[in-house]
């Protein structure tokens, strides 16, 4: 049965998220020797479309119009699941961002399928059993799902799959589904988003800050260390509380749940309510005075040192490599 690969896009433009999502889903339907189709929704450049042949995808169809051209969790999940009906593919495959976790259960209760959200590794598919892995308990720990459904949602959880490039343009198609007005009951009326920032959700590279920099006054070591690694600004709670720092910055288990490649705390205990949000990080690197602090337990590499003295260091040493590469 085909695949069917749900990709996301923000005005108008696809995320670096989608194209992981959509290598994932063509490495599933290559493990079933079976096509992928792409759905997009929104207005979307024809060009940007088949470029989604790219990652995989042999066949793209297109969801525009006024009605649709803004996110709305409801009828978006009903036209994701007519177009699992129109193609006969029996998993739907999404990133697991911020409308991803609204759309898969949504998708899943209208196509009867069973769910894995989170999930960051390729599910397995042996002796008739399907299972993956996920992230479960907040990012504190891994569960392996089995799903005995015919039919199956997989929300991939951003930075946990490699982008992989092949295939040549795909064929585009105009996709009309009906969609009832009952969905459109709950809107979105504006999106404001922050301009040339990072996302935090899609970023390779975080640098967060907490209390021990004492003051907004003193962020602006962590804002050039962030602009040499090209990487986005967080905080933990306390500091976003205070108001040191927006709350759109906010990272943890009650703010924005991050996984990316490197993930630099400065100042931050590690509270465990913070490593919640950001334990799916692939590397994490602590820089505290307080040898005692409970994020060195899951640091990958700490530094004991007053970060007034380390940043600057380290930003430093940093310009100087890339000056020399």
């Amino acid at each position: 049965m085909p695949v069917l690969i749900y990709t996301e896009n923000s005005g108008g433009k696809f995320k670096k998220s989608t194209f992981e999502a959509v290598s994932y889903a063509r490495a599933i339907a290559d493990q079933n020797n079976t096509s992928l189709t792409a759905i997009s929704i929104g207005n979307v450049s024809e060009y940007e479309l088949q470029d989604l042949g790219k990652y995989g995808a042999e066949k793209v169809l297109n969801v525009s119009g006024e009605k649709l051209k803004d996110f709305v969790n409801q009828a978006y999940a009903s036209v994701i699941a007519e177009a699992a009906k129109k193609t006969g593919a029996d998993i739907v495959v999404l990133s697991n961002s911020f409308s991803g976790r609204g759309l898969a259960p949504r998708i899943g209760v209208k196509l009867q399928a069973g769910v894995i959200d989170g999930a960051v590794e390729l599910p397995e598919q042996k002796d008739g059993k399907f299972t993956a892995k996920k992230t479960a308990f907040s990012g504190k720990a891994f569960a392996i799902v089995e799903l005995t459904s015919a039919n199956k949602v997989i929300a991939l959880t951003p930075n946990a799959y490699k982008i992989v490039e092949k295939g040549p343009a795909a064929a585009v198609e105009d996709f009309s589904p009906e969609v009832n007005a009952s969905d459109f009951k709950a809107m979105i009326k504006e999106i404001v988003r922050s301009a040339d920032k990072v996302s935090l959700p899609d970023a390779e590279i975080i640098v967060s800050g907490g209390r021990g920099l004492k003051g907004p006054e003193n962020w602006g070591m962590l804002e050039e260390l962030a602009d040499v690694l090209g990487a986005a600004l967080a905080c933990s709670k306390p500091v976003s509380d205070a108001d040191w720092r927006p709350h759109s910055e906010h990272v943890g288990q009650t703010g924005i749940a991050v996984s990316p490649n490197l993930y630099i705390a400065v100042g931050i205990s590690g509270a465990i309510q913070h490593l919640a949000g950001v334990s799916s990080s692939k590397v994490i690197v602590v820089i505290n005075k307080d040898a005692e602090a409970p994020f060195f337990k899951v640091a990958d590499y700490g530094i004991v040192g007053d970060a007034f003295e380390v940043v600057p260091k380290l930003t430093a040493a940093i310009k100087e490599y890339k000056a020399l590469a």
